[in-house]
């Protein structure tokens, strides 16, 4: 039986901010621990690791059913249920310590992690008001921040003083986070949605740049997401305890600039902000083909981690071009983009990896500088029938 929204704090914003609380306990863990327990215990190379991280982004490209099975569930249900899942396949991981079952168990927490992440941009873009959507965005960054706070904290702890198994780190963030998704299950009213929403693919013409901009963002992530904590532990030689204190040291400063980064873009707007981004990229990109000192190389992972809060403007630039009944279907789609080439490039770079880790870091950069471009296309009021700088108001 679900509660009636007569307590103040029963509001969609809260659901929001508790829901990217829970996601960092379990996927934070899984990143901070994956390359040492991928190395140490499943004798993984860069190879594997580019199989691992293609298979990763699967439901991510699968993103777009997520239209159909909206026939099933509301929004919100499907958003807990998926954050139930990415719980679930992060407690499962440390019990199957072979090249097979961390594939699998990739594979579960990524579904999870997918299906939520779609769910929650799209709820974000419907709950939440235009004016406030960027503040919002960089509120659950913040709060997600602190929560990946105490869980690189908790496995410094865990591993350098208690000495914990990889198992029992693993089911302690993925059990975590599963009781999270329980509580708020039976703890929240279903919030009701203004727009009905389309329960079929949308791919509309008009949306062209959303689209070029995420494909784009999907390709480029993967660098940071893959190759870049890969290279502290292979060539640098961090520890489980280096890279916890590297990721609480990003997790600290999303606390603290995140928010600001929002408020930023709803004064600079989204153009602006992207072309920020971009030009960050190219040059911590060339930095990291560069380098040869782990301390330099930690800064430029630090640096590079603040940059991607500033992406936060593509999801308002949508918002704000988007027919309101396209939301949830786009959001899919747009997940679907976003992992076309993330599907491709780990695999395909694992093997560049292997004869120069330069020369992944310097692709990185060429396709900042092509994101650069298009960013640069983005009106500086974008909306309805102003999508890209090629459409005047006098067309309009």
């Amino acid at each position: 039986m679900q509660p009636s929204p007569s307590k103040s704090w029963q509001r969609p914003e809260t659901l929001l901010l508790l829901m990217a609380f829970a996601v960092p306990i379990s996927f934070s863990a899984w990143q901070a621990l994956l390359n040492n327990f991928a190395i140490e215990q499943v004798a993984f190379t860069g190879k594997e690791m580019g199989i691992l991280q293609s298979l990763r982004e699967v439901p991510g490209f699968l993103a777009f059913a997520v239209v159909f099975v909206l026939l099933l569930f509301r929004e919100q249900t499907l958003a807990l249920t998926s954050l139930f899942l990415l719980g679930l396949g992060t407690a499962l991981t440390g019990f199957f310590p072979s090249t097979i079952g961390l594939y699998l168990t990739t594979i579960l927490m990524s579904l999870g992690f997918h299906y939520y992440e779609t769910m929650q941009t799209s709820l974000t873009q419907q709950w939440i008001a235009k004016e406030h959507t960027a503040e919002t965005f960089g509120k659950l960054i913040a709060i997600g921040s602190s929560a990946a706070i105490i869980t690189f904290g908790l496995i410094w702890l865990g591993s350098s003083f208690l000495h914990l198994d990889f198992k029992w780190l693993y089911l302690l963030f993925g059990g975590l986070t599963m009781l999270i998704a329980l509580i708020a299950r039976f703890s929240f009213p279903a919030f009701e949605q203004q727009t009905i929403q389309h329960k079929h693919m949308v791919l509309r013409k008009r949306y062209w740049l959303y689209y070029a901009l995420t494909f784009m963002s999907g390709a480029r992530r993967q660098i940071f997401m893959v190759f870049a904590g890969f290279l502290m532990v292979e060539k640098f030689g961090y520890s489980v305890s280096d890279i916890s204190l590297l990721f609480l040291l990003n997790a600290s400063l999303n606390v603290f600039f995140a928010p600001r980064i929002g408020r930023l873009i709803s004064r600079i707007g989204e153009r602006n902000a992207l072309v920020i981004e971009y030009i960050g990229l190219i040059l911590v990109f060339c930095g990291y083909a560069l380098v040869e000192s782990g301390k330099l190389a930690a800064g430029l992972y630090v640096l590079d981690h603040l940059f991607f809060a500033l992406a936060i403007s593509q999801k308002t630039y949508f918002q704000k071009i988007a027919a309101p009944e396209d939301i949830a279907s786009t959001a899919g789609v747009s997940f679907t983009i976003n992992h076309i080439a993330a599907v491709v490039i780990p695999a395909l770079f694992g093997l560049i990896w292997l004869q120069s880790h330069a020369l992944v870091f310097l692709l990185g950069a060429a396709m900042a500088l092509i994101s650069l471009l298009l960013a640069t296309l983005i009106p500086r009021t974008p909306q309805q029938g102003q999508e890209t700088c090629f459409v005047r108001p006098a067309q309009l």
